[in-house]
């Protein structure tokens, strides 16, 4: 008994509204770390592509009869 509703202003709603948005739209540490494990992934699969074949045609190279 005479409770009065507590009514939000406009600004109030905006902010809440601004708030949810942000938050549905902004970047976790979960998504930020997948795309780094991503790029680290990439990185290594083409250093390891060119480690191998550079270290092919050395091996070609170096022919044991020379001496």
């Amino acid at each position: 008994l005479g409770k009065q509703d507590y009514k939000k202003t406009r600004p109030m709603l905006r902010a809440a509204r601004l708030k949810a948005e942000a938050k549905k739209t902004a970047l976790g540490v979960k998504e930020v770390a997948l795309v780094l494990a991503a790029i680290l992934v990439f990185l290594l699969a083409f250093y390891a592509f060119f480690y191998l074949n550079v270290s092919s045609e050395v091996d070609l190279d170096l022919d044991p009869d020379e001496n």
